[in-house]
């Protein structure tokens, strides 16, 4: 399967806002749904969860951005495992 050339080279963006959520796009396009063919035909994102997943087991905790527009929100994540919160027992 052929890839088409990034469109972000090959659009013009009338400002910088059009042109970050255009460039938001091809990355998310990028890293989660085209092929590459050094990892076996497929998603950078799918290979690095397959990783995370079979290094940490349930501990393992997706932390990713899916969404393209949230890449230019600011949110505080952690950026170390939090331990697990004790769910309260209804008596």
């Amino acid at each position: 399967m052929q890839c088409p050339a990034p469109l972000t080279y090959l659009k013009g963006y009338s400002d910088g806002h059009e042109a970050k959520a255009g460039i938001a796009r091809w990355i998310e396009f990028y890293n989660f749904q085209r092929p590459h063919q050094a990892l076996e035909n497929r998603a950078p994102m799918a290979v690095w969860r397959a990783g995370v997943t079979g290094a940490f087991g349930e501990e393992a905790v997706d932390m990713t951005l899916l969404a393209s527009e949230k890449l230019g929100q600011r949110c505080a994540l952690p950026t170390s495992p939090q331990p697990r919160q004790q769910q309260a027992t209804v008596a």
